[in-house]
């Protein structure tokens, strides 16, 4: 014990106490998914407080020098007499629409015990709290001081997993304290409350400044009302009503429509009072609106044939099948992180070089994107928090929309490659746009960079529109006899319906045309100019009512194995086509505008001189910002925002790249081999373009070959619930011919993959 004493005191200047505002990283390895409950459990660096596995802590030691570790084993507590017998403790129904608080979803936690020790590297000498009562007195205080500190601070996974989501937590309206209520009359009954327009019985709501009851919102699949509430407010402006049915003593559900959300109103009972309700004798006789969130949450339909709850499923394990625990709301991330790591180009930059991507982490990889990039276990919390930190809505414990996170990701992915291979490129594809003028029948070709295909839902091509018709006539019948409402009838759309809705000419009722000098009609037809290694579709179920209401379309859609997409493939200008002339749209001027060329103060005599004095364009300097950020100059980059008339940085990037062979256009010559300092000079006239941005462009045009347009599906991401901020995602994904069904952190073999309700699908290119 005394060499172990000797050793402490030589190591005692690099053990810190945390202090307040310091990360401790104490519930989960910085470069893996282990855990103090991990067979070896977690190693804490006394300096750094950064947590390692037993398999990287030896890494840790080599590269930093450090030797002291705080050693956590956490093992589970013994079943009492209070479980159910199954080593987890009981679960209670769920009370509230919340998270990580009493009431809410998953409240109880696991219970465990700890064993705390240092370890001392390289030779692992172990120093347990009792040891230290026989060392010296300096060593002895600053060991266990460091040792509490460490246990008692809150940990960042633990810090992350507390930030409670509420669905209940609601804002005072800022019109319940001015509340203007009408003096005229109106007495509400304590019961037998009708909507004033339908007669509906349920889920009623009184207007708390004229009294009036009315029916509320109609939900997606033809429940709930008639939104006769909201068109009320719609008419008068008056803005909060209360839901009849949930009145009692302790309040009740109160809406701000202006607001557009559920509120509180601290003076309740005295608005109540004025339409004689007293607040105090009331019970509650309806669900709440939490209630029903809840129920729908968990609602018989939909989400049974998704996660396929009606079979027993065989559960899975081993590499590739590992599970992903919900953090609260984050299915969404839960469910793209496993497709996306099914992608040989995701897996070959983060997994198969996984030691170089440790080797060359910073002293703190949990701020690393790469190194945690590679986390696609258990619970991936600081990928989470990185992957989300700054955004408004990843950042949070919401739920989010998948389709917008893959996107989000993908840009992530995008930034942190600019050196070195760029797995987002499995997903890019160039889309060729051809705008056809009307009235002279010339044509306009534009391309532009995209990830994901959006794939329309023309409802109208239903095929059993006889029994939305019938089932249509029975919820209206049940709404007017106040019966239960019949079970919704999911409508039937051929995919071959959407892909031709997809190909259908689009109608441009205001484009202004270089041919003729003025607005006319144009049809705009959007077609592949390449195809991606990985094809993205995104269904486009969610969209609005007539009232701008968000709302989900409850669609069957026949989605096919194997795609073909040879007839959407661009083919560029047409034998005997002409194109529209390039020429600006008349400038955007302003009244008190400086009169200067059409370069303004940055250009030269020469290029202003090309252009007429009196034409004062007002360029957007948002759009040429942009330009110049990807390496252009600025000259290029006005020119390009004035001849593509202010339309946005696609059109004006790509009138730069169609630009790059004309004569005196910035591009390379042939017999160029390797790019000058700072860029290549193109002395005719246009533009100083450097090496990078011209091998991108190139890259842009060519890195995909047109002509295999043969695709098989091997995922697809299914949503369950209302809209997307609120439900469910699991993934369904193709391993070794099996479909396999990944719920958050169960993974089983999948029985009845409900491939007709998916989401977001992935196909991936057929190549012989």
């Amino acid at each position: 014990m005394a060499e172990v004493s000797e050793v402490l005191m030589s190591v005692l200047s690099t053990i810190r106490v945390p202090r307040p505002g310091d990360r401790v990283h104490k519930d989960e390895c910085a470069l893996s998914f282990s855990s103090p409950e991990s067979e070896g459990g977690l190693y804490v660096c006394m300096n750094s407080f950064l947590g390692f596995g037993s398999q990287y802590v030896d890494r840790h030691h080599t590269r930093s020098g450090q030797r002291a570790y705080l050693h956590i084993i956490r093992t589970r507590k013994k079943e009492d007499d209070n479980n159910s017998g199954s080593g987890d403790p009981p679960k209670k129904k769920p009370t509230r629409l919340a998270i990580g608080i009493e009431g809410g979803f998953n409240v109880e936690q696991d219970q465990y015990e700890e064993e705390v020790k240092v370890v001392l590297f390289p030779d692992r000498q172990e120093v347990t709290a009792d040891d230290l009562t026989a060392m010296p007195d300096v060593v002895r205080e600053r060991v266990s001081l460091a040792m509490a500190g460490l246990m008692s601070a809150d940990s960042v996974s633990h810090a992350l997993q507390v930030q409670q989501w509420d669905g209940e937590v609601r804002a005072e309206s800022r019109h319940a304290a001015e509340l203007k209520q009408l003096d005229n009359g109106v007495k509400i009954p304590p019961s037998g409350w009708r909507c004033e327009v339908c007669d509906l019985q349920e889920n009623l709501w009184m207007n708390l400044t004229d009294g009036r009851v009315f029916c509320g919102r109609r939900y997606f699949d033809g429940s709930g009302g008639n939104n006769h509430a909201l068109l009320h407010f719609q008419q008068t402006g008056h803005p909060l009503a209360v839901k009849l049915g949930t009145i009692t003593p302790d309040g009740a559900d109160v809406y701000s429509y202006d607001e557009d959300d559920m509120v509180l109103d601290p003076k309740l009972p005295q608005h109540l009072a004025h339409f004689g309700i007293d607040m105090m004798t009331m019970e509650k006789t309806e669900r709440t609106m939490t209630e029903l969130e809840i129920a729908v949450n968990q609602r018989v339909g939909e989400w049974e044939v998704i996660q396929e709850s009606g079979a027993t499923l065989q559960p899975l394990s081993g590499p590739g099948l590992t599970g992903m625990k919900n953090l609260g709301n984050s299915c969404y991330l839960n469910s793209v992180m496993q497709v996306i790591f099914t992608v040989p180009d995701f897996q070959s930059k983060y997994v198969s070089n996984i030691d170089k991507i440790f080797d060359d982490a910073p002293s703190d990889p949990t701020q690393d994107f790469k190194t945690q990039g590679d986390q696609v276990g258990i619970a991936p919390r600081m990928f989470k928090a990185l992957v989300g930190r700054g955004h408004p809505e990843f950042s949070t414990n919401r739920q989010q929309d998948a389709q917008e996170f893959l996107l989000h990701f993908i840009n992530m992915v995008e930034r942190n490659c600019r050196s070195g291979a760029n797995p987002s490129e499995a997903f890019r594809f160039l889309v060729e746009e051809r705008i056809v003028c009307q009235q002279s029948q010339k044509a306009k070709y534009t391309q532009r960079v995209d990830y994901i295909l959006q794939l329309p839902v023309p409802m109208d091509q239903a095929t059993n529109t006889e029994e939305l018709h019938e089932a249509e006539r029975r919820r209206e019948e049940a709404d007017s006899s106040g019966a239960p409402p019949p079970s919704p009838v999911r409508a039937k759309i051929p995919f071959t319906a959407c892909m031709a809705a997809l190909s259908e000419p689009e109608t441009l009722t205001d484009f202004w045309s270089s041919a003729v000098q003025a607005k006319t009609t144009a049809t705009k037809t959007t077609r592949f100019a390449s195809f991606p290694d990985h094809l993205v579709i995104q269904v486009k179920k969610f969209t609005f009512g007539q009232d701008w209401v968000p709302k989900k379309l409850d669609v069957s859609i026949d989605v096919p194995d194997t795609l073909n997409l040879s007839t959407l493939r661009g083919a560029g200008q047409q034998p005997g086509e002409e194109l529209l002339p390039e020429l600006a749209p008349p400038p955007l001027m302003t009244p008190d505008v400086e009169v200067k060329g059409i370069l303004g103060s940055h250009g030269n005599e020469e290029d202003d001189s090309l252009y007429s004095p009196l034409l004062s364009p007002v360029l957007d300097d948002s759009t040429v910002s942009q330009l110049c950020e990807m390496g252009f100059p600025l000259e290029a980059c006005r020119k390009a925002v004035y001849y593509t008339g202010n339309t946005g940085i696609d059109a004006a990037m790509n009138w730069v790249m169609g630009h790059m062979d004309d004569p005196g256009g910035p591009r390379c010559s042939e017999g160029a081999r390797e790019p000058p300092p700072g860029g290549l000079d193109v002395s005719m006239g246009f533009c100083v373009l450097s090496w990078k941005m011209l091998t991108l462009a190139r890259n842009l045009a060519y890195c995909f070959p047109p002509f295999l347009s043969e695709y098989e599906l091997f995922a697809f991401i299914s949503h369950m619930g209302t809209s997307t901020m609120c439900g469910h995602y699991v993934c369904h994904i193709k391993k070794d011919q099996q479909w396999v069904i990944f719920n958050d952190q169960k993974v089983c073999a999948s029985e009845k993959p409900p491939k007709d309700l998916g989401y977001l699908y992935f196909y991936r290119r057929v190549t012989e």
